[in-house]
């Protein structure tokens, strides 16, 4: 009987539990979870540019030696002012003087003979001064004489130098209305830095040594044709040896050459001289007149010749506004062949 128990207790149980098995389901197995999204990969990053090779240390340059400084040259000195003589105020007795009013005595006699025209070029030394003795100007302190045309001065110099003979030393007074004009009052003062203002007016005294009278070459006679012992080439080009040269090569017509000459119209009038300012000129043959050219490709260095240019080989019969007609008679010594 107990045995029967027994059974009955354990079906009674089974059938509890497989009731309770139909209401209480299962639990689901749980859904596996959406995977978190993955963090990106760090992008791989793009392969670096290659590094530019460093270069090669330079060899050192050997250093350059140090330039060393220039030195300037010394400031020019100030021209020191020429001391006035005794007699600048006024003339002395003795002294000669013009109808015009110019008052002059000779402190050293000239060598020459001949004295300047007005329209001629002078070399001087000179100084001036005014009544107080002050020094407005003067070539000694410069050091260079000056050079200038008789027609391009004050009134008084172009009257007084025609008095000189070259080599000639003469003190001159000149009143005022010939020299920078009447001086109305008493003198300016002189300023802080020795000079006075304005032009030099009223009587001035000047000290003038004439050194050279700059004229053009002596005009040749019978110029209106050439001489019969004168060449002449096929062109009509004459020319005739004044002084025998030294050197032996001819210039070509590209060739530049240095020269002095003076030129002449048929009436003697000069063209052009470069003997008052004695000083030469260049010139490339290819660029003057046809007859220049022609004539001077005769020469030798050292050599004076004249030449007679047909019109036909100067300007020509109707010449620009400036240059001469006719046939001209050319001076020239060659002193140099510059080849080109």
């Amino acid at each position: 009987m107990k045995k029967g128990i027994l059974i009955q207790l354990i079906a009674f149980a089974l059938f509890c539990v497989g009731l309770s098995a139909q209401e209480e389901p299962a639990p689901a197995e749980p859904a596996p979870a959406e995977p978190a999204p993955a963090e990106p990969a760090p992008a791989e990053p793009a392969p670096a540019e290659p590094a530019p090779a460093e270069p090669a240390p330079a060899e050192p340059t050997p250093a350059e030696p140090a330039t060393p400084p220039v030195p300037k040259p010394p400031a020019p000195p100030v021209p020191k002012s020429q001391p006035a003589p005794e007699d600048v105020a006024a003339p002395p007795e003795g002294a000669e003087k013009t109808e015009s009013g110019i008052s002059s005595r000779v402190l050293q006699e000239g060598t020459g003979t001949s004295h300047p025209k007005a329209d001629e070029k002078v070399r001087v030394h000179y100084s001036g001064w005014q009544t107080d003795g002050y020094n407005f100007d003067s070539s000694l302190s410069r050091g260079v004489p000056a050079t200038f045309g008789l027609n391009q001065v004050i009134k008084g110099w172009t009257e007084g130098v025609q008095l000189m003979v070259e080599g000639e030393k003469r003190r001159f007074w000149i009143p005022g209305e010939l020299a920078y004009g009447i001086l109305e009052g008493e003198l300016p003062p002189i300023g802080e830095n020795g000079k006075r203002p304005g032009r030099p007016l009223g009587q001035l005294c000047f000290d003038i040594e004439l050194i050279k009278i700059l004229r053009p070459h002596p005009t040749p006679e019978n110029l209106t044709a050439a001489p019969e012992d004168a060449g002449t080439n096929p062109s009509g080009v004459a020319s005739k040896v004044i002084k025998a040269g030294t050197g032996e090569a001819k210039p070509k017509p590209t060739d530049n050459v240095q020269v002095h000459y003076t030129v002449w119209t048929t009436d003697g009038k000069v063209v052009d001289s470069t003997l008052p300012n004695e000083r030469p000129k260049t010139l490339p043959l290819k660029r003057t007149v046809k007859g220049f050219t022609e004539g001077v490709q005769m020469m030798v260095e050292g050599e004076t010749r004249r030449i007679w240019v047909p019109m036909n080989m100067a300007y020509g019969a109707a010449p620009p506004p400036t240059a001469p007609e006719g046939m001209l008679i050319f001076e020239v010594e060659l002193l140099k062949i510059l080849s080109n």
